[in-house]
C-alpha cells in the first residue's frame, strides 16, 4: 500500500470592495504564495486539521463552509500528498508573523490565481469563484 500524505486547509474568503477576496499566505521556507494548508495530526479528522492549520498559520479562527475539494500532488520529499479543502470565513483574529508564515495578502479572486505559486491552488480559488458567482 502507498503511504499518502494527509493535508487539509481552507481557501478564507470575505467580501471586499471589488468583490470577493481570498486569504493567501507566504511560505519563506519555500518562498511561495499559497492556501493555508498543513498536514494532519494522527487521528485527526480533515476538517479539524483545516481549521486548526489556518488558524495557525494565519491567526484567523474561521467558520467552515462548504468543502471545495482535493488536491493531490507528489511533494519535495517524493510523497504523495493529498489536501482537502474548505471555503472558511474569519471571524476572529488577525495575522501575526511566525515561524511557517511572515506575509498574507486578502486579494480578488483574479488577482490571488495569478499570484499563487501552484496550479492547484489556483484550481481551489476557482471553485471559490464558482460559489460566488
Amino acid at each position: 500500500m502507498i503511504n499518502v500524505v494527509r493535508a487539509a486547509g481552507g481557501a478564507v474568503w470575505r467580501p471586499g470592495p471589488d468583490g470577493v477576496e481570498v486569504l493567501v499566505v507566504h511560505r519563506p521556507k519555500y518562498d511561495d504564495w499559497t492556501l493555508p494548508k498543513g498536514k494532519a495530526d494522527p487521528g485527526e479528522d480533515d476538517l479539524a486539521c483545516a481549521l486548526r492549520e489556518v488558524e495557525e498559520e494565519t491567526g484567523y479562527v474561521c467558520e467552515a463552509g462548504a468543502e471545495l475539494g482535493a488536491t493531490e500532488y507528489v511533494d519535495r520529499l517524493g510523497r504523495n500528498k493529498v489536501v482537502r479543502y474548505w471555503a472558511m470565513r474569519p471571524r476572529r483574529g488577525s495575522f501575526v508573523p511566525n515561524h511557517e508564515v511572515d506575509a498574507v495578502r486578502w486579494l480578488t479572486l483574479d488577482d490571488a490565481r495569478d499570484l499563487v505559486t501552484y496550479p492547484h491552488d489556483a484550481a481551489i480559488i476557482t471553485r471559490v469563484a464558482e460559489s460566488h458567482s
